[in-house]
């Protein structure tokens, strides 16, 4: 998930630099300000540098919002010209506005999320209520490509700029950043679906092994409609299907 070949040297090098002699093996030292090192935790595996400069960004990029409308207040303004009122039709399709129109703030349930790969069965994940999927909670063959698709249902308002990030830690030091535009959607009785690019997951001795991973859905407004912190594999071959 966000995980390409282009990485596979930034992998190989960080696997190698981070060596450490025996009796040190899971401490990883902490910015020579502090002089101090620190015992590896499962919170340590998923850095803080990335979220410092999302944090950065969204404080940079801050515009100023008109105010929100309900749905069915966009639908009422400028009901008179006749171009508006297509446009907002087109955008808007089959809402039903009667049921959704009267809430401001959109939601978006992420239904499903698969990770697809030519000559063999989808991986379906199931996705847990607190975000945090026991144990690893996918395989992956080293230098296979594949694409991540996730099936989501939007509800009462219009989730504008909705967008998917994925990042991805070995050892505590990140690997691998990316963020997807996913798009703006209506309200609507049928779920969205979206396939995301395809990739190919590195290979070599320094790409296999465990990884720590933190997904979201965020929209323009920075509102998450779901975080994933997960741990996943890269093997030799992909796991046996389960028939």
């Amino acid at each position: 998930m966000g995980f390409d070949e282009k990485n596979k040297e930034e992998v190989s090098e960080t696997a190698a630099t981070t060596k450490t002699p025996p009796n040190e093996e899971h401490n990883v030292d902490e910015p020579k300000s502090g002089g101090i090192s620190r015992k590896m935790s499962e919170s340590s595996l998923y850095g803080t540098d990335q979220e410092e400069e999302d944090d950065e960004e969204t404080n940079e990029r801050k515009i100023e919002l008109g105010p929100q409308y309900t749905l069915k207040e966009q639908l009422e303004k400028d009901k008179d010209d006749e171009s508006l009122r297509r446009w907002k039709e087109q955008l808007l399709g089959a809402v039903d506005i009667e049921s959704a129109g009267e809430t401001l703030e959109p939601e978006v349930k992420i239904l499903s999320l698969e990770i697809k790969s030519a000559g063999r069965p989808d991986i379906v994940l199931s996705v847990p209520e607190n975000g945090k999927p026991k144990g690893s909670w996918f395989t992956l063959k080293e230098g296979s490509r594949y694409s991540l698709q996730f099936t989501f249902k939007v509800k009462n308002n219009i989730v504008s700029g909705l967008k998917y990030t994925n990042t991805v830690w070995k050892t505590g030091v990140r690997v691998d950043s990316s963020k997807e535009m996913i798009g703006t959607f209506s309200p609507q009785a049928e779920p969205y679906t979206h396939e995301m690019p395809e990739e190919t997951t590195p290979s070599g001795m320094f790409a296999r092994g465990s990884y720590a991973a933190r997904s979201k859905f965020v929209d323009d407004d920075n509102k998450c409609y779901l975080e994933i912190n997960y741990y996943f594999d890269i093997r030799k071959d992909w796991l046996p299907s389960k028939n």
